[in-house]
C-alpha cells in the first residue's frame, strides 16, 4: 500500500474515532440518565428502561469497534495495515473502502466464515 492510501485511510479511521467518542459524550450527558419521578407509571418507566438498556448496548459494541479503530492505527503506524493477518497478503483497497478495521483478505475471510458456519 502506497503513503497516500495509508494516509487517507488514517483520516477515515480517526474521522469515524471522533465520532464515536462524540457519540458516546451524548450518550453520557443526554441519555444515561432518567427521572423516574417524570414517568407517570410502570409502563412508561419499563419503556424507558428498555431503550435505555438498548442505548447501553449500542454503546458497547462501539466499544469494540472503537478498540478495532485504535488497533487498525496502531498498524498504520506500523506498516502492517492493509496486510492479511492469515496469508500475508496485500487486502484490496475496496475491501478496506468497505471496512477500514478488517484484519483479512476477502479470501481467508470467507474462509474463517465456512469453518464457523461448518463448526456452528
Amino acid at each position: 500500500m502506497n503513503q497516500k492510501d495509508q494516509k487517507r485511510f488514517k483520516k477515515i479511521l480517526e474521522e469515524n474515532k471522533k465520532a464515536l467518542l462524540s457519540s458516546a459524550t451524548k450518550t453520557l450527558k443526554e441519555e444515561a440518565t432518567f427521572d423516574t419521578d417524570d414517568l407517570p407509571d410502570e409502563i412508561d418507566l419499563a419503556s424507558s428502561e428498555y431503550t435505555q438498556s438498548m442505548v447501553f448496548r449500542l454503546r458497547d459494541r462501539e466499544k469494540f469497534l472503537l478498540k478495532k479503530i485504535d488497533d487498525a492505527l496502531a498498524r498504520i503506524e506500523t506498516n502492517t495495515y492493509g496486510i492479511c493477518e492469515i496469508c500475508e497478503e496485500e487486502i484490496s483497497i475496496k475491501r478496506l473502502e468497505a471496512r477500514p478495521v478488517t484484519t483479512m483478505c476477502i479470501r481467508c475471510k470467507e474462509e474463517q466464515e465456512k469453518q464457523e458456519k461448518s463448526y456452528g
